[in-house]
C-alpha cells in the first residue's frame, strides 16, 4: 500500500485511511532518513487515535507515553541514540511491545533483533521539498 503526502497535512489522511492496521499490528515501525517526517507522521497518527497529549521525539528518554480514551496507551519509541541492544533490554521493552498497547517505533533497525514478526512497517521517502512516499507493509503481505 503506498500513499503520496504532498503536503504535512495529506499525513491526516493517510493516518486514518492506516488506522485499521495500526490497530491490527500493535506494533508499527517507521523507516526513513533523519528528517524524512517519521516523528511528524507519528503526531498524525496519534491525533487520528483519539489522544490529546503533546507529541515529541523521545530521542533521549527513549519511549514517551501518550493516554488514549477507554485506558488505553501508545508508546512512542526512539531507538536512533541506542548504542548496544543491552540498553533496550534495560528499558524492558517486553513490558511494553507485549502490554496490548500500541507501540510505534522510530529506527526500528537499531533494534531489529527484538522486534517481533507481526510488525506493521511504515517506510518514508523524501521526494522533492515536503512531498513524501510512504510505504505501507503488513507482515502478512511480507514474502
Amino acid at each position: 500500500m503506498e500513499f503520496i503526502a504532498k503536503t504535512p497535512q495529506d499525513l491526516s489522511y493517510i493516518a486514518v485511511q492506516i488506522k485499521p492496521l495500526i490497530m491490527k499490528y500493535q506494533i508499527t515501525a517507521f523507516y526513513g532518513a533523519m528528517g524524512a517526517g517519521k516523528t511528524t507522521f507519528i503526531k498524525s497518527i496519534v491525533q487520528v487515535l483519539g489522544s490529546v497529549s503533546d507529541v515529541s521525539s523521545p530521542t533521549f528518554s527513549l519511549v514517551n507515553e501518550y493516554a488514549l480514551p477507554n485506558d488505553k496507551f501508545i508508546f512512542h519509541f526512539d531507538f536512533y541514540r541506542i548504542n548496544d541492544i543491552a540498553e533496550v533490554y534495560d528499558m524492558g521493552y517486553e513490558e511494553y511491545f507485549y502490554s496490548n498497547h500500541l507501540c510505534l517505533i522510530e529506527w526500528p533497525e537499531r533494534a531489529s533483533e527484538i522486534l517481533p514478526h507481526d510488525v506493521l512497517n511504515v517506510k518514508i521517502e523524501v521526494l522533492t521539498g515536503d512531498k513524501r512516499l510512504i510505504i505501507i507493509e503488513r507482515p502478512d503481505a511480507i514474502a
